[in-house]
């Protein structure tokens, strides 16, 4: 398709974002268009989303591709790739123009229902986002939802890979406890974030407050704490929390049996919560027996207390808490965290109002 880069409309720290104008005459015709281009020398991140957006962007909460290109413009050599134009903009936007800084219940319902839809088609198909945030959640013409930006986004087999668990992918306040213990990001890894963002959308507010990455690291991945799950939710909203808010991700509920779950499901798929008594002989807000699968439940003693107070490396006390089995990497859970921290500490902070960034 020959086009036009017209007017910009964002940009990232892949590169920038610019509305696509096609040359044809009949512009009506076609669809609304944006641009995504990159320095052809650092298209790497760009490439990949383009190859995996042509196998998974049939699904209607997904962004659609229709094409890539190359081009010469002002002496630089650029690789685009053509995107569907989302006019509601970023699910991130939507909350911070709403009246208080959140939406009413109802809304998160209807977002976090079409965002699973999307997510258990993405992992259907083999692969893994690695980067689910609010930012990353467009909203089309009619308030669908579209999920976007998978330059992050991987096959799901090359999670197991351990040559690939050094590799840090995604934003720091949507990582799991096994992405930064471990290093394992796979399909659990989407809906732990799935979860910070449905909180986000309930409080206005990140999951965790934590004032340095440090802390933030430490609490993400030491312990048994969990984010703290907002109160304003409904019964079913909070259980729904407590299923993607699962430390040991073989335990976490998955995008198919979250989409029956009474918070997002319709009258004739929903599962119906009832209280009843596990086989360990505590009390489980959410039935087993519809999934068959008897260990799947969330363990309402973790303290979901989040505040932090941790500002600079462990303490021995600490750090026998680092040592627990977190991963199957050769190096130790303290000596990732400590990786992770100065990593993280080197790379660039400000471009973001909320003051993180993705990590590319």
């Amino acid at each position: 398709m020959d086009w036009v880069r017209g007017e910009p409309v964002g940009h990232g720290s892949f590169g920038k974002v610019n509305f696509a104008v096609p040359r044809c005459h009949d512009t009506h015709l076609l669809p609304s268009m944006v641009v995504k281009s990159s320095a052809a020398s650092r298209s790497a991140t760009l490439m990949n989303e383009k190859l995996i957006l042509d196998d998974i962007s049939s699904c209607p909460q997904i962004i659609r591709c229709f094409g890539d290109s190359y081009t010469y413009e002002k002496g630089e050599k650029l690789y685009n790739v053509l995107l569907e134009y989302a006019s509601g903009g970023a699910l991130s936007d939507m909350l911070k123009n709403s009246g208080d800084g959140r939406l009413p219940e109802f809304e998160i319902r209807k977002y976090t229902k079409a965002l699973l839809k999307g997510l258990n088609y993405v992992h259907k198909s083999g692969y893994v986002h690695c980067d689910i945030k609010l930012q990353n959640i467009l909203l089309g013409e009619n308030g669908q939802v579209k999920i976007a930006d998978f330059g992050l986004a991987k096959r799901s087999e090359s999670a197991k890979d351990d040559k690939l668990r050094c590799e840090l992918r995604g934003t720091p306040l949507y990582m799991s406890p096994e992405m930064v213990t471990g290093g394992e990001q796979d399909t659990p890894a989407d809906i732990w974030a799935l979860g910070c963002a449905v909180s986000e959308m309930a409080t206005g507010a990140p999951v965790w407050r934590c004032a340095d990455i440090t802390g933030l690291l430490m609490s993400i991945g030491v312990g048994d704490q969990l984010p703290e799950i907002p109160g304003k939710l409904s019964e079913a909203g909070k259980d729904f929390l407590g299923k993607c808010f699962v430390k040991d991700p073989r335990k976490r509920w998955t995008a198919e049996m979250l989409l029956k779950h009474p918070f997002v499901a319709d009258e004739d798929d929903t599962v119906t919560l009832r209280d009843e008594t596990c086989e360990s002989g505590t009390p489980s807000t959410s039935p087993r027996c519809p999934f068959d699968f008897p260990d799947w439940a969330s363990d309402d003693t973790i303290d979901s207390s989040v505040t932090c107070q941790i500002t600079s490396l462990p303490s021995p006390a600490i750090q026998d808490l680092l040592n627990f089995s977190g991963g199957s990497l050769s190096t130790s859970p303290a000596e990732r965290l400590r990786g992770l921290t100065n990593e993280l500490r080197q790379s660039e902070w400000s471009d973001t109002a909320d003051g993180w960034v993705s990590v590319r």
